[in-house]
């Protein structure tokens, strides 16, 4: 099970902090993710940090948004600064199996909305 958290209400070049709680899994075989879905749009990639530690961004939140993983709180983390009204979006986040890609779980979503 994925708890993500953190959402909420604010102001353009305001900043945020999404957590999202593992349960059930062994977190640190998961590679995880954080993905939104904008109203009217598919759902994309924010980021990916892997087993190993490595991340991957979306090219629009690079240099504004800071993936990371806590494997002993089962726990990753998306940092969020800069944020501009592009960025409003429900936030998911995505565990996939290191070994094995048809072991996946998203969470619940947590809404962000930036003002202009």
């Amino acid at each position: 099970q994925l708890q993500a958290s953190g959402g909420g209400l604010v102001q353009a070049g305001g900043s945020l902090r999404l957590s999202c709680a593992a349960s059930g899994i062994i977190f640190s075989t998961y590679d995880m993710g954080w993905y939104r879905q904008a109203p009217g749009k598919e759902r994309e990639m924010v980021a990916i940090i892997t087993t190993r530690g490595n991340k991957v961004y979306e090219e629009a939140v690079k240099g504004r948004f800071t993936v990371s993983r806590d494997n002993v709180r089962s726990t990753m983390y998306l940092q969020m600064n800069s944020l501009n009204p592009e960025d409003t979006a429900v936030y998911y986040c995505n565990a996939v199996l290191s070994t094995n890609g048809n072991y996946a779980y998203w969470g619940q979503g947590t809404l962000v909305t930036v003002s202009s």
